[in-house]
């Protein structure tokens, strides 16, 4: 027996200018007074002739929502009494929605629905909403690609596509662009590889990911260097690796003996460029780094993010190409030297791991995009790729004069100084310990500035340094020294 007027109920709630078809409204408006107890269990619906009347529309509209309510199973037919609620919900398990939705309220919807694993990860995110323009660490100029080649080559291969091209991909990415990859790698990164150690990933997280899930058992140790890239971190906190924080220095990632005598599983570095201090690892560093690595059976995942852009000299060559022991898994993306949306990236294994992580890789991710993977090869072998990466080279390298001269212009060095100022994307900028870098970052973005507090990239909070990182890549000339004489203002409100 109905205990409100379900008229009422469904003018609430139906919108007559709505883009939606009406017949459709109604259903949803039903079916969710059926799954929320509005409409409990055995109500009798009012024929779809009075229900059309009473809501003022058509008949056949009617009967199209208790049709379909009754093909799901929300409602039942019985002959010569009409259209009854069915009964689909046992009584013990039955929960009021306004329960839920109070429950919801009260605990937090996270606490609620996520696991712990995926509360960590939601907690700890890092990613950011704005992804161009005055100062985004680490986004290239993607205005810059040489779109109308990439599509002449696009197009060509979509002419006539193969159908293995078509298919469910398999054998760790296309064959010619893993075998063009350790080309390169082997000339401009001195890696020590075949095309058979490369699979084709989509980028840095799903290497990343890859590895922990073939390498990694719960409550496996992992050194990263302090600070860090806060996706690498979480990646590795979410997939319940233990996370061993190590300072970094002027030669990289420096492990003291209390380090030492905690043998991680995996020590995750950037020893070409560290993110975010941009500090190149020594050479005395790297060989004690592969020494221990090989007494204690660690793997170290070497993340290559950006060395193709130095400015200062030649890019330094690879941990890997120094490993005799194969502990090393090198890591690689093309989003920094092509676009970010292109989602394509690399990862190097040693001989023993290849044919296991294809193996992993096709029964996890099923590998396709082999249509942009051929178009990459090509790009590649046809030396468009190496022509892109010197030009940016060059224009990255000025975007980087001008803004250490904007820095220069607006504050002394001691006061403010930037580090890891010869390579890469971005830099990081140290303000004085006393500032509070989240508010000048949050400050700055009121005001159309996007910077990231350096002291969110430390585990470490007792070790966390106060200072900005800034991405000059995507900031054309002209902006840099009026975006960062804004953000100068910001910074000395806060000094």
């Amino acid at each position: 027996m109905q205990t409100f007027n379900l008229s009422d109920y469904l003018l609430q709630y139906l919108d007559k200018s709505s883009e939606s078809p009406r017949n459709r409204q109604l259903y949803r408006l039903l079916r969710q007074a059926i799954l929320d107890h509005v409409l409990p269990a055995d109500t009798r619906l009012p024929s779809s002739r009075d229900l059309a009347s009473e809501l003022a529309i058509s008949r056949n509209t009617v009967l199209y929502a208790y049709e379909q309510l009754l093909a799901e199973g929300y409602v039942e037919a019985r002959a010569g009494s009409g259209t009854f609620v069915a009964d689909t919900v046992p009584d013990a398990v039955h929960v009021p929605a306004t329960t839920m939705r109070r429950a919801a309220s009260d605990t937090g919807i996270a606490q609620l629905l996520l696991s712990q694993r995926g509360h960590r990860l939601v907690a700890q995110a890092g990613a950011a909403s704005q992804q161009w323009g005055a100062f985004v660490p680490g986004v290239p100029d993607v205005t810059q690609f040489p779109h109308k080649i990439w599509n002449t080559i696009q197009s060509k291969i979509w002419r006539k596509p193969p159908i293995a091209a078509l298919t469910y991909g398999h054998g760790g990415g296309y064959q010619p662009l893993r075998e063009v990859i350790a080309e390169y790698l082997k000339v401009s990164r001195s890696v020590a590889c075949e095309a058979g150690q490369v699979v084709i990933t989509s980028g840095i997280h799903q290497s990343i990911d890859l590895c922990l899930r073939l390498l990694s058992d719960p409550d496996d140790l992992a050194w990263v260097e302090d600070p860090c890239y806060w996706g690498a971190r979480n990646l590795l906190s979410a997939s319940g690796v233990t996370i061993r924080p190590i300072k970094v220095d002027a030669e990289g990632i420096c492990p003291d003996a209390a380090d030492l005598a905690a043998v991680p599983r995996f020590i995750f570095v950037t020893p070409s460029h560290q993110y975010p201090l941009g500090m190149v690892m020594s050479l005395a560093r790297r060989r004690s780094l592969l020494e221990y690595a090989r007494q204690h059976n660690c793997w170290i995942i070497e993340d290559d993010y950006d060395s193709e852009f130095r400015y200062g000299g030649r890019p330094i060559a690879s941990l890997q190409g120094m490993d005799s022991s194969e502990r090393v898994l090198y890591m690689g993306t093309f989003s920094k030297t092509m676009f970010p949306g292109l989602r394509l990236g690399y990862l190097v294994l040693p001989q023993a791991l290849s044919k296991p992580f294809v193996t992993g890789m096709e029964e996890l991710h099923r590998s396709g995009q082999a249509p942009l993977q051929a178009t990459m090869a090509e790009f590649m072998l046809q030396g468009h790729f190496n022509s892109h990466v010197r030009r940016m080279r060059l224009l990255y390298g000025a975007r980087l004069d001008l803004l250490q001269q904007a820095i220069a212009s607006q504050f002394d060095a001691a006061e403010v100084h930037a580090v890891g100022s010869d390579a890469g994307l971005h830099l990081a900028l140290h303000l004085p310990a006393q500032c509070d870098d989240r508010a000048v970052a949050k400050e700055a973005q009121e005001r159309g500035i996007a910077v990231r507090p350096l002291s969110n990239y430390y585990r470490d909070v007792s070790n966390a340094k106060s200072g900005l990182v800034l991405g000059y890549a995507c900031v054309e000339e002209s902006n840099i020294a009026p975006a960062f004489a804004t953000l100068a203002d910001v910074i000395r409100q806060h000094i």
